[in-house]
């Protein structure tokens, strides 16, 4: 299987054949992947960079806080996402979430303890995908994570996936070009970000066979569930070509 082992994070990539996705599915790809660069182009003429757009004005950057303080988050969407730091071989990294309101019609937690943190809020959401970033502010990793890392509630894997095209930032605050690029990177990158949320359940379905005792929900031995490294003018580049071959 593709993905990580959690108890050593060994990667196996695995490449996603473009040419067999439907034609309408490669021309969104190709659209979000003109929208991300122009999101670098306007940032680089301002000097900035998506990191910096997040931190800037938040004061001395301190690992594990979230950035913007108090995260960013679409009331009429229901998306939602932060920044911040703490694992090595990047600079940080964003986490990316679908709150309960802005999910499919059908979608419900999977049977799962309860958490305290669960019980301290009034509704559910969901962890969709993180994004790692680089020190000059570029994205170069994707990755999922079990629910005690990002504090959420385990959907399973098809109705987190039902979610993905209902993760939009239609925002000016923090910063208009970071909420098109993060909402774009969604779609760049769909068919990695499936098949690593179906790579998220087979992982903790293994954990949870090899622990019968633990709450796999809750195990801190299990963190990240699936990885890729990625390269947004690869992908585009790849997306490209998909389109030439079926004569776009």
């Amino acid at each position: 299987m593709a993905g990580v082992d959690p108890r050593n994070r060994i990667e196996v990539v695995r490449m996603v054949n473009l040419r067999k996705l439907p034609r309408a599915e490669l021309e969104t790809m190709a659209s979000a992947g003109e929208r991300i660069l122009e999101c670098y182009r306007v940032l680089k003429k301002s000097g900035s960079n998506v990191v910096a757009e997040v931190l800037r004005g938040q004061g001395t950057f301190y690992e594990f806080d979230h950035y913007p303080k108090g995260d960013v988050y679409d009331s009429e969407t229901h998306a939602q996402y932060y920044y911040h730091s703490h694992r090595s071989r990047e600079h940080g990294h964003f986490h990316t979430f679908l709150r309960e309101k802005g999910m499919p019609e059908g979608c419900h937690p999977v049977a799962q303890s309860e958490a305290d943190f669960m019980k301290q809020r009034d509704d559910k959401l969901s962890h969709l995908i993180a994004i790692s970033m680089n020190r000059a502010g570029f994205p170069i990793g994707l990755f999922t994570t079990n629910r005690w890392v990002t504090a959420d509630n385990w959907y399973k894997a098809k109705d987190a996936i039902k979610m993905l095209d209902r993760f939009e930032m239609d925002l000016a605050w923090p910063s208009w070009p970071v909420n098109i690029w993060i909402t774009a990177m969604l779609r760049l990158f769909r068919p990695q970000i499936v098949e690593l949320i179906r790579e998220r359940d087979a992982a903790l379905a293994d954990w949870r066979k090899k622990h019968p005792k633990k709450d796999a929900f809750e195990d801190r031995d299990c963190a990240i569930t699936s990885t890729r490294r990625i390269s947004v003018t690869a992908r585009i580049k790849q997306v490209d070509r998909a389109l030439m071959s079926a004569g776009v």
